[in-house]
């Protein structure tokens, strides 16, 4: 009977310790440690933070976890927890609310994580933190008052980020947030900070020349655990150690040309510079009137460490390229721009000895384009400037290799779009614009493909508006050039794919169709548009073209 009455005090006990036990965390493992009780949660596939855990406990650790994002309200009743180790998981979110209710913080380890920014503020809900580790994160600024409510710190790496420049008075500030402490000798006592800094691709140049400084002489309060920081740019700087570099102040852009006034002939090519100096180095661009119609080739190159020419190239200059070239020019520190004046004179002809002089004939520049697609055509919206300064009127031609005779549009002054309709399926046509009394020039038409059809009306408005859709994005080409859509069987979306596979790679485009019997057609170059305004050309070099079986 006595053996029986132990055996039942031992299952009591044995209840009792069990019942006494806390809950742990599915896959983890808890401990009691010298400083409290400890959660580890290594390689666990944990989304979030555990909820309901333990008031009791010190230190949580989790790793090699799919943790995403601290989001707030993470830590409910854990305000006895003073290490936080979250390293090697997936965050890259943390929430201004996610560090509530955990005051006495001392340590937040996240390395190896996917953090591009860091909300400072958040710290000011752990004052007495003293380790924060963020290396080998993606972080990529520092805020100036980034220190602001980790007056207690004592050690910060940010080593193996992606920080490009930061300013001094990051560090320098630091001290300031202190509270002094006053001990019985009357002594103020500041502790000191250990940072790392090293491993990140830092920019030297002007923007850095603070910290470059800093670095140079730095003194206590603040340490770094690697003083030999290296630049990773710009080119000249590339390599070098903090210490053995020399940053000039930042400036903004300041602009010069060598002639402010340019005067041309028609045909003439001319180059438009303009000269900058500029620390950080400046982001340059062009603008003029014609702009969206007239593109020219832009070359900037660096002449020097802080100066950088840009040149506009325009060949084979028009009277219509007339005008102000702005050169701007801005960097972080502000903005510049200087104006070019560009005459182009018309071309003089001498008329021949003995002879009466003719006046010649008025001529034009015509730029042509197919810009988007109506419910059964297109539209045709062309740039066209007269020699002459009375108002001219021009004439369309409309053709294709299905109509007998050709559609003329007589296009009064003032007026630049024209929509085309009815569209025929299988159809090649061709439109071009010249003064009105003139034959039109070579550059001065643009040829376009439909579909095929199907069958009946419905089906065939379907196909058509379909391959004005994929097609007439095709079209918008410059001066000179002429734009294919689908021919043959094959179909346009088909087409698409095997002309433009790519936006830099040259296209292997179906060639021209036959001429048409009314010979209004020629032989031309295709031409693919990828949609963002490239262009990729090819001429005769490819023989495997589609087959027009209309």
């Amino acid at each position: 009977m006595a053996s029986v009455f132990r055996h039942f005090l031992l299952v009591l006990v044995f209840l009792d310790t069990n019942a006494a036990q806390p809950f742990c965390v599915p896959g983890c493992t808890c401990s009691e440690e010298s400083f409290g009780r400890t959660l580890q949660c290594i390689s666990v596939s944990l989304g979030k933070i555990p909820g309901n855990l333990s008031e009791e406990f010190k230190q949580v650790r989790i790793e090699n976890s799919p943790l995403f994002e601290l989001p707030q309200g993470s830590f409910v009743n854990m305000s006895t927890l003073e290490y936080l180790w979250l390293n090697f998981n997936n965050v890259s979110v943390i929430h201004l609310g996610a560090l509530e209710h955990l005051p006495g913080l001392r340590e937040l380890r996240l390395e190896g994580n996917k953090l591009r920014s860091v909300p400072w503020t958040a710290f000011r809900a752990t004052p007495f933190l003293k380790v924060l580790d963020l290396k080998r994160n993606k972080i990529d600024a520092l805020p100036e008052l980034a220190l602001q409510f980790l007056a207690n710190l004592t050690y910060l790496d940010l080593s193996s980020n992606r920080l490009t420049v930061v300013s001094k008075s990051v560090f320098l500030n630091w001290p300031a947030y202190q509270k002094p402490r006053q001990p019985d000798c009357g002594a103020k006592i500041i502790s000191s900070l250990v940072v790392a800094l090293h491993d990140n691709p830092w920019v030297c140049d002007c923007r850095l020349r603070g910290l470059v400084q800093f670095v140079k002489s730095i003194t206590l309060p603040v340490i770094l655990v690697n003083s030999y920081l290296i630049c990773r740019g710009p080119l000249s700087k590339a390599g070098q150690l903090f210490h053995e570099t020399e940053l000039s102040t930042c400036m903004k852009p300041q602009i010069s040309t060598p002639s402010a006034n340019v005067t041309i002939r028609v045909g003439q090519n001319v180059t438009l510079r303009c000269l900058t100096q500029a620390s950080p180095s400046p982001t340059i661009a062009w603008t003029y009137p014609l702009s969206m119609w007239r593109e020219f080739d832009v070359l900037t190159s660096s002449t020097g460490e802080d100066t950088a020419l840009s040149e506009l190239a325009i060949p084979a200059a028009h009277l219509v390229d007339s005008g102000n070239y702005t050169c701007m020019a801005s960097n972080s520190i502000g903005k510049s721009a200087l104006v070019i004046s560009l005459h182009v004179q018309p071309a003089q002809a001498l008329p021949a000895p003995d002879s009466l002089s003719i006046p010649s004939e008025g001529s034009a520049y015509i730029d042509l384009r197919v810009v988007k697609q109506t419910v059964h055509g297109i539209l045709l919206e062309w740039l066209a400037v007269a020699d002459t300064p009375e108002e001219e009127w021009f004439t369309l031609y409309i053709a294709s290799d299905e109509a007998i005779r050709k559609e003329v549009v007589h296009i009064g002054p003032g007026i630049n779009t024209y929509a085309v309709d009815d569209l025929l399926p299988g159809t090649k046509y061709e439109a071009c614009l010249s003064l009105e009394g003139q034959p039109p020039h070579q550059g001065q038409c643009v040829v376009f493909v439909t579909g095929r059809d199907g069958v009946g009306l419905e089906a065939r408005e379907r196909l058509l508006h379909v391959t004005v859709v994929l097609c007439v994005v095709l079209l918008a080409v410059p001066v000179g050039a002429y734009a294919w859509a689908a021919q043959g069987p094959c179909s346009c979306s088909k087409w698409v794919l095997r002309c433009c596979p790519h936006r830099r790679k040259a296209p292997s485009c179906p060639h021209a169709a036959a001429p048409s019997r009314d010979g209004s057609f020629r032989e031309h170059p295709a031409v693919c548009d990828d949609g963002e305004g490239h262009i990729d050309a090819e001429g005769d070099k490819e023989k495997e073209g589609m087959e027009d079986n209309s």
